[in-house]
């Protein structure tokens, strides 16, 4: 089979175009952004154990596991992040609540990521803010696994913590992040999502349980002046704003994503 043989078989599959690119990169042991080596070894014949590993990634993917489970690897906020299935996959929605921290720390001072997951978010605050101190909290023994992973090979200075969001957490910050679970817990959408850990997903029947603990446990650890920043769903800022008034802090505003959706909301201890 050659390459350009195997990128047709997985187009038949239902993959799309760039999919199959990359899980052949994938296989071949090239880098995601090598797809202009594609086109110039097109007629190059598969290796057979290489041909092997992209059928079995194929289906996988066609079953619809992720893209960054199959390789391993996803890139957020310019940095390269091993995930796999103990952690969610980095959304580039999420890239927003990143950039609205980094507005408000603009050298020192201290941040908080609650529900690390991969650690996505507070490694890419550390890597843009060396002078920050960040501390990374997670309920999951796994996802603490993955995300310290992450902070080793990216040579990356965050401290870990293993807290039911701000349970086990001393001490008060100028940031506090958190891309918490919010689903509704029977959501339709939850079904596509099947391989991806539930509990990092969903929060109750309307999707904002984890969103209200967060808000009654956060003010007590905001330094003067610091804010609590959460992602929310695509309706859900309205609430999530009154929730963040309701909790007593105040100039309280939400941010759009790329797609013009409130993605985040956040709010200042007076």
């Amino acid at each position: 089979m050659t390459i350009v043989q195997a990128l047709r078989h997985a187009q038949v599959l239902g993959l799309d175009r760039l999919d199959a690119q990359l899980l052949v990169l994938h296989v071949l042991g090239r880098a995601a952004h090598d797809r202009a080596w594609l086109l110039a070894h097109d007629t190059d014949p598969m290796p057979a154990d290489a041909s092997a590993d992209f059928e079995q990634a194929v289906l996988r993917r066609a079953a619809g596991e992720p893209l960054a489970y199959i390789t391993g690897h996803k890139e957020f906020f310019g940095l390269d992040l091993l995930v796999d299935a103990r952690v969610l996959v980095p959304r580039p929605d999420t890239e927003t609540l990143v950039e609205w921290a980094l507005e408000l720390l603009p050298g020192s001072g201290r941040a908080i990521d609650l529900g690390t997951g991969s650690g996505a978010i507070a490694l890419a605050l550390q890597h843009a803010r060396p002078g920050l101190e960040v501390v990374a909290v997670d309920f999951s023994a796994d996802a603490l696994a993955v995300a310290r992973s992450n902070a080793k090979r990216l040579h990356l200075n965050v401290q870990f913590a293993q807290s039911s969001w701000l349970d086990g957490v001393q001490g008060a910050f100028d940031v506090i992040v958190s891309n918490p679970p919010y689903i509704a817990s029977a959501d339709h959408h939850l079904a596509a999502l099947k391989h991806e850990p539930l509990q990092a997903l969903a929060s109750g029947a309307d999707g904002l349980d984890d969103i209200r603990t967060i808000i009654r446990q956060a003010p007590k650890h905001l330094l003067p002046g610091g804010w609590l920043l959460l992602e929310h769903g695509y309706d859900q800022a309205a609430a999530v704003r009154s929730l963040l008034t309701d909790a007593g802090l105040h100039n309280t505003q939400s941010r759009r994503d790329l797609a013009g959706i409130e993605r985040c909301s956040g709010a200042q201890r007076s």
